[in-house]
């Protein structure tokens, strides 16, 4: 039996990199996915053909998350399509390579659209849409461990993922008080091979495995860097009911960075 059979999960960012890890494993383990992307949208729609090859139920919507009519228009339509909504995943993110002294208003802004403006709007509405459902619902916000260790150059990425900290903390209590059925936590990925790394090594001037080296002999005691795989496992335990005793909580997957 899947852990999250019957769930019905939404997953932004969710073509490539950590997001088309998460819904790969989530449609594994039983779920209706719907991937969600801005651009990716052939990268998408080849996602959910390959899941529905192996059996598994996933369908592509196309969205901005820091557009407020798109999210209203996709909830309409999962609603319409699957009747309900269980799991939310705001892992869309964008990154910057810029200190505070390089960053300009419009660099702050576009990395606050997606990656804070995203999860709050990904939030508010996975409330909206879950918390008349009568069945236990999750939201997972993807933040980072920048948080915990403020790198100078993602200044206005930590900055974000910093927000998504205390989205995710008043958004749980919120849902407690009001006594909806919806948990929301966050996990807080450190350094995982995806294309996102891949840009974050052009800014530097490096090749991706001379990037990848030098993140793992400066920032990772445990000697390498993560692979999505990593968060994707985290994410499936806090979309079951696995976890359903966890809420407002943070979880770090980071190679054992935070703890230096």
């Amino acid at each position: 039996m899947g852990r999250v059979d019957g769930k019905v999960a939404l997953v932004t960012g969710g073509a490539t990199g950590l997001g088309e890890a998460d819904t790969r494993l989530l449609a594994k383990e039983g779920a209706s996915v719907i991937i969600t992307t801005r651009k990716k949208v052939e990268q998408g729609q080849a996602v959910v053909e390959e899941i529905r090859k192996a059996g598994g139920e996933a369908t592509f919507l196309q969205l901005d998350v820091s557009k407020d009519d798109d999210w209203k228009r996709v909830m309409n339509e999962v609603v319409k399509k699957y009747g309900k909504l269980n799991i939310i995943v705001n892992n869309a993110g964008i990154s910057v390579v810029k200190n505070v002294e390089e960053t300009s208003l419009s660099d702050w802004n576009a990395v606050m659209d997606i990656n804070s403006t995203g999860v709050f709007l990904g939030t508010k509405y996975g409330i909206e849409t879950m918390k008349n459902s009568g069945e236990p619902c999750s939201i997972v916000n993807i933040s980072s461990v920048e948080v915990h260790i403020n790198e100078p150059d993602f200044f206005a990425y930590n900055a974000a993922k910093g927000a998504v900290r205390s989205i995710t903390r008043t958004a749980a209590i919120h849902c407690c008080e009001a006594g909806y059925n919806i948990r929301v936590n966050a996990i807080y990925p450190g350094y995982i091979y995806t294309p996102m790394l891949d840009g974050e090594a052009r800014d530097y001037g490096l090749t991706s495995e001379q990037y990848l080296a030098q993140l793992a002999e400066k920032y990772c005691p445990i000697g390498h860097v993560g692979e999505p795989i990593d968060i994707a496992y985290a994410v499936l335990y806090l979309a079951s009911d696995e976890s359903k005793f966890v809420t407002g909580a943070d979880f770090i997957i980071d190679g054992g960075i935070a703890a230096k």
